[in-house]
């Protein structure tokens, strides 16, 4: 199946999501520090991060994995369970948050989502071309995006939320069909993790908060990439 590392100080939650993930066929290994986590994250396929670790904070290791390893889904594993930490991890770089205590059956489904996810490797919008909208402009071969010329830093999942916007210029796109065709068609974790993934889009684009956006969120429905 998939090698999954979890960093987890508490051996009990440990050995216990070890026994699970494993009796589900994945292979599975456990950190119980940043440090030794830092060893482990390029042989995994997907990461279960606990904020609250003895030598560091989990996100640290989330903004690491982020950058380093950016196709390698994290859900993050903690008892935060603030709007202000759910957000934090998601803008870390994490796929996921989870709180404590959590449904093994849930936790198990939400892992499975995020590797088919990952082996999907691409959204369900075109691959090939250039989507030009106004200043800015999608290579979707060459996964970048262009803001008056500049070339804009965008994570993979953000890129994938964004060309699935251009792909529909003009038109608004219903939060479930982007969570479907972005994440996953059988996501069910909170959609919050789609506001924070385009507030950083929006940041990332050169956008201030308050000020116009290329981006349209319309309440109870979606949100529409403006023609300009």
């Amino acid at each position: 199946m998939a090698q999954v590392l979890i960093v987890e100080d508490d051996d009990l939650i440990a050995s216990s999501l070890a026994r699970a993930l494993g009796a589900a066929g994945h292979e599975v290994t456990v950190a119980g520090t940043v440090a030794e986590a830092s060893l482990l994250l390029a042989d995994a396929d997907l990461v279960l991060c606990d904020l609250g670790l003895p030598d560091g904070d989990g996100l640290d290791l989330i903004s690491r994995m982020a950058e380093e390893h950016p196709a390698v889904p994290v859900i993050a594993l903690t008892a935060r369970a603030e709007e202000a930490d759910v957000v934090a991890g998601l803008t870390s770089g994490a796929v996921d948050y989870v709180t404590k205590p959590f449904r093994l059956a849930e936790l198990q489904a939400r892992i499975d989502a995020q590797l088919r996810q990952a082996a999907a490797a691409a959204p369900r919008t075109a691959t090939v071309g250039k989507v030009t909208v106004a200043d800015l402009e999608l290579d979707l071969g060459a996964r970048q995006v262009f803001v008056a010329g500049n070339l804009v830093d965008l994570r993979p999942r953000e890129f994938d939320l964004l060309a699935r916007l251009a792909a529909d210029v003009g038109n608004v796109v219903r939060r479930e069909d982007i969570m479907s065709d972005v994440w996953d068609e059988n996501w069910w974790g909170s959609t919050k993790t789609l506001d924070v993934h385009l507030n950083a889009i929006r940041r990332k684009l050169g956008e201030e908060a308050g000020s116009p956006s290329r981006i349209t969120a319309v309440r109870g429905v979606g949100y529409r990439l403006e023609r300009g």
